[in-house]
């Protein structure tokens, strides 16, 4: 009886509340917010239809300076994650290869969308090896240009930041030879007549988080957290969990060269994890297989793993 007058509350108050979805208001951004409104709508038919609240980041309003040089991949989430914190929003939803490493206090990431393709693509030439000696390749990607350089330390990296509509239209004009993008974003954005060569994972190893949509909220908010559960795709929340825990122990910033993609298969997850200097000139790669459910603690352990094998040097070069 108990149980039934609890979830007949529940019931009665979502059906009351108008959820806010706070979002970057970059068409990407907003594609990836509407997406989560849609899933939601379709899960929740009898709750008010939410709203999407466009709010405008630090890391959109300045595009001719690296991250690193600005604070951090945080610019991104910053502001949204403010008014979420002060309940001017109910939820925030992010690409989770712009989220930091550790969340501000009382906020919490448990709700995922089933993730993209999180490949990344090169656009303006058939491959790395084929482009031009010397060739000029845009990117805001500390992580992408070390992979390049690995590969070709004759390239010259170009910053190039801005949306992916923008940073196409450099390419298009010349201001670059090529480009590398995230394959999730192109599909999101129905661009995939653009489309170019995809870097497949054991060639080009990805961001962490690449592809995948995450959802945050207040760790306080037990009926959004309910609510959010709806749409949550566990497959992907522990892919993400242990790419992020992998993040975490090598205390992963936008100055650090990391990538991470977990899969699963059965009952197994396989992490492969990298740390590149940013001058390409060397790279560790490792690959370890778990159970998903110590998905954390596999992330954590390839993470350490990685921090001795590329040295301390490593981070002290970084600072």
């Amino acid at each position: 009886m108990l149980y039934i007058l609890i979830f007949r509350a529940y019931d009665e108050i979502m059906t009351l509340i108008q959820i806010k979805i706070g979002t970057r208001g970059s068409p990407l951004a907003l594609a990836q917010a509407n997406q989560v409104r849609n899933l939601l709508i379709k899960n929740n038919p009898n709750m008010p239809e939410p709203v999407v609240k466009v709010i405008k980041t630090t890391g959109d309003s300045i595009t001719d300076s690296p991250l690193a040089d600005l604070g951090g991949k945080g610019l991104f989430t910053k502001e949204i994650e403010i008014e979420l914190i002060e309940g001017k929003i109910d939820v925030a939803v992010h690409s989770m290869k712009d989220v930091e490493s550790f969340l501000p206090k009382g906020l919490i990431i448990d709700c995922y969308l089933p993730r993209e393709d999180p490949r990344d693509v090169l656009i303006g030439a058939s491959s790395i090896e084929s482009l031009p000696v010397g060739a000029r390749v845009g990117t805001a990607s500390l992580r992408r240009s070390a992979q390049l350089l690995s590969i070709r330390s004759d390239l010259k990296i170009l910053l190039l930041r801005g949306n992916i509509g923008t940073r196409l239209e450099k390419l298009a004009s010349g201001e670059v030879d090529a480009t590398i993008l995230a394959l999730a974003g192109l599909k999101r954005l129905e661009k995939t007549e653009v489309i170019g060569t995809v870097l497949e994972p054991d060639v080009f190893l990805p961001s962490v988080g690449q592809g995948a949509i995450g959802v945050e909220r207040r760790k306080s908010d037990l009926n959004i957290g309910k609510l959010l559960t709806s749409i949550n795709h566990s497959e992907t929340e522990k892919c993400i969990t242990c790419e992020r825990s992998m993040l975490a122990a090598l205390d992963g910033t936008c100055r650090t060269p990391v990538g991470g993609l977990a899969t699963l298969k059965g009952d197994k997850i396989n992490l492969e994890g990298m740390l590149v200097w940013p001058d390409g000139t060397g790279i560790e790669r490792l690959a370890r297989v778990g159970d998903k459910k110590d998905a954390h603690s596999l992330g954590h352990s390839v993470g350490n793993e990685l921090r001795k094998l590329i040295g301390p040097d490593f981070f002290k070069s970084l600072l």
